[in-house]
């Protein structure tokens, strides 16, 4: 998860699981040391892009594994919208590890406007409730637009700004007991 200006807020037990970097390292800006050197700049381009938007966004890149090995890797974002005024409050995203070796040849990429989630690789498949509630709704967010039932999306969003919120307030809580 993010906020407003794009700063990570929030990763769950499998980012840590699979780069080795601490939650608290990754808050900020912290979690762009995990993207591969060669592929840091179309990943932030795409992000900034993004977020001055407030629009969805899909990603492929590198991400570097707990061992330093690097492992492509498909990201994408929803944004969410506070309740009252509609204000951009922020992402809930989700990214799925490829198939190792399936796309070395390619350079990283991405797209604003559209997120195209892949299903959940074994190792990358949250264990947490909540977070793989948000990577559900996230792909039923993607299908929808697809198949062109956009009167749903806003029932969608609502949902995911919901997951964002309980998300969100175990941040709060983690923090008030450190």
């Amino acid at each position: 998860m993010t906020n407003a200006a794009g700063h990570c807020i929030y990763t769950s037990a499998e980012w840590t699981n699979w780069t080795g970097q601490a939650g608290v390292d990754a808050l900020g800006k912290g979690c762009l040391s995990k993207v591969h050197q060669d592929d840091q700049r179309i990943v932030e381009k795409i992000f900034c892009k993004a977020t001055q938007h407030a629009a969805e966004f899909s990603i492929r890149y590198r991400l570097l594994k707990a061992n330093g090995a690097p492992q492509w890797v498909g990201a994408g974002g929803v944004p969410s919208f506070g309740i009252y005024g509609n204000a951009f409050i922020g992402y809930v995203g989700t990214i799925t590890a490829l198939a190792e070796g399936a796309t070395d040849t390619i350079a990283a990429y991405g797209n604003v406007e559209q997120v195209r989630p892949l299903g959940p690789h074994p190792a990358m498949t949250p264990v947490d409730a909540l977070d793989r509630i948000a990577d559900h709704l996230i792909i039923a967010h993607s299908l929808i637009e697809a198949e062109g039932c956009k009167a749903a999306l806003p029932d969608v969003r609502k949902a995911l700004f919901r997951v964002g919120q309980a998300l969100a307030s175990r941040i709060t809580d983690q923090a008030r007991l450190n």
